[in-house]
Order: C-alpha cells, then structure tokens, then sequence
C-alpha cells in the first residue's frame, strides 16, 4: 500500500491527466499540475511524499523543479520522466537528488513498483 499522496507535474495535460487516472484507480492519491510553476506554487498545499516530474516542460527546466522541491523539502521523493532522455540528464537529476529517472511511454507496472520503492524510502526515514 502507497501511503505517500504523489502530484504529477507535466505539460502534456492529456498524459498527466491519464496518469493521475491510472494511479487513482490502484488507490493511490494524485494529484495532476501541468507546469513546474503551478506545481511549485502548490506544492506546500498539496505537500506530497512523491513527485512524478516531467525533464522538459515550457515554463521551466524539470531539473531546475527538482532542485526548488529538494530545497522545499530534501524528503520528498522525485521520479523524473523523460521523451527526450539522455544518460547526462538522467545522471543530472541524480545528482541533484532524483530517486529515479524513466522513459516515456512508460510501463505502468514498473511505474507502481518505483512509486511503492519511494514510498518505502521515504517511510522509513
């Protein structure tokens, strides 16, 4: 059981939205942003444990995200997506403190197992 609320941050609106779908149909609580802005901004209102984030949004970098939620709070736990990856990116984030770094299109089953990893982590600390 994932006890850990998970906001989605990512610019494909329809992607997010799906995914947020998918996560509240398996019991998980999701919420779904479709900025980095708009997700920094609610970040302390919807104070996650888990962060699903897209690398590449128009508004600002994901790993420029990532590091405004690791400087908010250093035990939330970041899972970083990418369409347009790279082992640099992914070795980026992390460094900046990314639990994990995915492809899209992704497996949801191995989505759940990452989440369920993080929620282990950060439940244990």
């Amino acid at each position: 059981m994932i006890k850990s609320k998970v906001l989605i941050i990512d610019d494909e609106v329809e992607f997010a939205s799906t995914l947020c779908q998918r996560l509240k149909l398996r019991g998980i609580a999701a919420i779904d942003m479709f900025s980095g802005t708009e997700g920094l901004k609610n970040l302390v209102k919807i104070n996650p444990g888990i962060v699903i984030l897209d690398l590449k949004m128009p508004d600002m970098s994901g790993l420029d995200v990532l590091e405004k939620i690791k400087e908010h709070d250093p035990s939330i736990e970041v899972i970083m997506l990418t369409g347009h990856g790279s082992s640099g990116s992914g070795a980026e984030a992390k460094r900046k403190g990314a639990f994990a770094y995915a492809m899209k299109p992704l497996d949801i089953t191995e989505l759940i197992d990452t989440i369920q990893s993080a929620d282990n982590k950060r439940n244990k600390a």
